[in-house]
Parts: C-alpha cells; structure tokens; sequence
C-alpha cells in the first residue's frame, strides 16, 4: 500500500512538473506587474506568424481562467492520471499469456508432477497464476474444496484489480465540478462589476463571461481525459476477469482429470 501511494505520489509530482505550472503562477504573478496592453502584444516568430504554439496557448488560458480555480482543475487532472497511469500499469503487468501458462500446468499434472505445477505458478506473475497456485496448493483435498477456494481467492484479486478506480471516478465528477464553480463565480463577478459601475457595458461583462466559460472547458476537458483512461482501464480489468473464469474452469477440469488417474 505504501509503495503504491508513493508511486501515485511520484508519478503526480512528474506530472505537475511537467504540466509547467509553475510557470504559470510565475507568468499569472507577472500579469498582476505589466499593463494588460503590454500582455496583448505578441512576438512574432521569424517568418512572421504568432510564436509559442498550444503550450504557450495552454498557459495563457489558464491565467486567463482564474489561477484559483484553474490551479485546482489541473491538481485533479494530474492526481487522476496518476491514479489512471497506475492502474495501467498493474493491469499491464497483470496480463500474462494464459495459454502458454495452462498449457505447461496441464503438462506437469498429466506427468503427476504437482510440485512442478505449483513451481510454475508461484513463478508467474498475475491473478491466473495466483488463482492456480491457490487450486494446487489444495489439490490433494479434492474437487469440491479446490473449486471453494479458485471462487474466494478469485473474489479477492477481482478486489485488487478494481482498486483505486473510485478515486479515477471521483476526479471525473471533480473536474467538471470545479469548472462549474468557477463559472458561477465569474458571473458573479461580472455581476457585482455591473453593479458598481451602474452600466451594463459589453467590456465589463464579457471579462467575467470569459473566466467563467474558460473554466468550465478545462474542467469538461479534464473530465473527458480522465473518462477515457478509466473506459481503457475497464475493459482491462474485464479481459483479465474473463481470463479468470475460464482458467479457473480450465483448472478443475485439470484437477480431475488428475484424481481420476493418480488417485484412484
């Protein structure tokens, strides 16, 4: 569990780092110094087009948008994939060729050889392998005790392939959340700057218009990001529990076959 936790925390710090937001505070602090005129002028680059690419556009619209609640839509977005690249990666590491492994079980029952299987099982890494060293680990307390314990042990790893994923969730509804809140608030804003300039001018309005619906895109953005990655992390959880069942089935063919030619 630790290990994990250091993990998400270490792949969120990498994130964030890379994501650039501390340039952002610096440039959002350096918005607060310069005259708004000075901001608006763009450089442009040799051959005469605007520089900086989607980075530098990325950066401006988060300054744009409120550093507060933009600050918290990129926190959820980098903590949720960090989460997300975890489970990723334990899935991935999680598959193994399931064939491959049944085959070379099957071939050392039939030659009776259940040290050699269970050898072979705890030396592989995964949730089938896990599932089979548990069946043959009670090989010898018949078919009814080793298909009790296939069932549990199977409950519990789906446990473990499904952990962490409540937090992607959590983060998926977050994100548009925060961008909804920052939008409530901007038209507030704007609302309170028509109320104490007594006019309802387009410029002052369109200000607080442009903070609200800048946070709400990034919070929608974030959302959909997250979503993708957690629908990718589904299906993988549901190929590996496939691959348990029929394993599991596989294997107490396996240990019948077995009784019924070593222990009879």
């Amino acid at each position: 569990m630790i290990k994990k936790l250091l993990v998400i925390v270490a792949v969120a710090v990498l994130l964030a780092l890379a994501c650039g937001l501390p340039v952002a505070a610096q440039e959002e602090a350096a918005s607060a110094l310069v005259p708004s005129t000075a901001l608006a002028v763009e450089v442009p680059a040799p051959g005469g087009t605007p520089g900086g690419g989607l980075h530098k556009e990325l950066k401006i619209k988060f300054i744009e948008g409120s550093a507060f609640f933009m600050s918290w839509i990129a926190i959820a977005f980098v903590v949720g994939l960090a989460f997300c690249i975890e489970r990723i990666i334990y899935l991935s590491l999680s598959e193994i060729n399931t064939r491959k492994f049944v085959s070379s079980i099957a071939s050392a029952l039939e030659k009776g050889d259940v040290e050699g299987a269970k050898n072979i099982a705890r030396n592989t890494r995964g949730p089938v392998a896990s599932i089979y060293y548990q069946g043959l680990m009670r090989l010898s307390q018949g078919v009814e005790v080793v298909e009790k314990s296939v069932v549990a042990y199977g409950g519990v790893l789906s446990g473990y392939l499904e952990k962490g994923c409540s937090w992607i969730t959590l983060f998926i509804a977050m994100a548009p959340s925060l961008g909804f809140l920052g939008t409530v608030i901007g038209m507030v804003q704007a609302f309170d700057k028509i109320q104490q300039v007594g006019d309802i001018s387009p410029a002052i309005v369109a200000g607080g218009m442009k903070v609200a619906l800048i946070t709400t895109i990034f919070g929608l953005i974030v959302a959909l990001v997250l979503q993708l990655f957690y629908n990718y992390i589904l299906t993988k959880i549901e190929a590996l529990t496939n691959e348990m069942e029929d394993s599991s089935v596989t294997l107490l063919d396996l240990v019948i076959k077995y009784n019924l030619r070593y222990r009879q």
